[in-house]
């Protein structure tokens, strides 16, 4: 296929344990696998954000905002295709508990799902009359429930959707899984990116991009989708940006990470994945040669954490699976 972007050169470590894969906390031993290093799965993108796993058709999608397009990598053959083009500027992506795919639109400010059939349904464009911003990051709960992000991002320049003015605040909104009601259930965060819930989904942790420092913050949820008792779990005070997330079996965050820009001397040193154990506590890190916007758990044993960043797709095998 034809890709657009620099080809960037990765070579993978000889050594075992790879030295990427830093720990910061003994504790962190556990999840490194001595044989398992990073690999370059695909470069070219311009700017690589929201993969999904689909294990019944062993590929992951990736989205390519700038380029408009997700991008399909196939398991068995390693190669890397075109899924769907134009994509709305597709951001985020998730799959309901019966399969479908889930997407973040930029350019279209909603969140869409793909039928079986590959029709598209809208599930939510507007709320209390006005359009959406730009859904960003996408989640579901096993109520049937779908959680999303809904910042600014998209509608600030043509780059990743169209100028357009703002009419709702940024927030975090829950789509009914039963009537399809949508709620806005965070409304005071600045930016609000990457979104996951805990491994028993007692607790819902979401990224505040626009913070200073930078943040996760941590709320419990009642078994109807409530909120309460808004806690700070993770400030990024090392002039990191945290963005998009994943959480493990055991509860730990795996974090998309860079440089939050007010300080270019350590974009090298923080460009990759941030783990957090359910502490907070910073454990790991898996330096990239370039920043990471977000990530997912897929593979057959769902134990491969896959990386999009930047121009490129990496993954790694860890000694832990992706919550469920």
């Amino acid at each position: 296929m034809n890709t657009t972007g620099p080809q960037l050169p990765f070579a993978p470590s000889q050594r075992y344990p790879d030295p990427a894969i830093e720990l910061l906390d003994p504790s962190f031993a556990r999840y490194r696998l001595f044989s398992g290093g990073v690999e370059q799965l695909a470069s070219g993108l311009r700017w690589a954000e929201g993969p999904v796993w689909f294990g019944d058709g062993r590929y992951l999608l990736v989205s390519d905002i700038p380029n408009n397009r997700i991008l399909r990598w196939d398991d068995c053959s390693g190669a890397l295709s075109v899924f769907r083009a134009p994509a709305d500027n597709a951001n985020g992506h998730a799959r309901d508990r019966q399969g479908r795919l889930l997407t973040c639109e930029h350019l279209t400010r909603r969140v869409t799902r793909t039928e079986y059939d590959g029709r598209i349904t809208v599930l939510a464009d507007t709320y209390d009359g006005k359009r959406l911003n730009s859904p960003n990051d996408i989640t579901c709960r096993s109520d049937g429930s779908v959680w999303f992000t809904d910042p600014s991002f998209g509608i600030e320049s043509d780059w990743e959707g169209e100028t357009a003015p703002q009419e709702l605040p940024h927030a975090v909104y829950r789509i009914d899984g039963a009537s399809g009601r949508l709620d806005a259930v965070i409304t005071d965060l600045n930016a609000p990116n990457g979104l996951c819930f805990s491994p028993d989904e007692r607790t819902l942790y979401v990224i505040e991009s626009r913070a200073n420092p930078r943040r996760i913050w941590a709320y419990d949820v009642d078994a109807a989708g409530a909120l309460s008792n808004k806690r700070s779990h993770v400030e990024a005070t090392d002039h990191g940006a945290l963005d998009g997330m994943a959480c493990d079996r055991d509860g730990n965050l795996w974090c998309g990470y860079g440089s939050n820009g007010s300080a270019q001397s350590v974009g090298e040193v923080l460009d990759g994945v941030r783990v957090f154990n359910p502490a907070g506590k910073a454990i790991g890190h898996i330096h990239l040669p370039e920043r990471c916007a977000n990530v997912c758990f897929g593979g057959a044993k769902n134990n491969r954490l896959f990386m999009a960043s930047s121009h490129s797709l990496y993954a790694v095998y860890v000694n832990t699976a992706g919550a469920l």
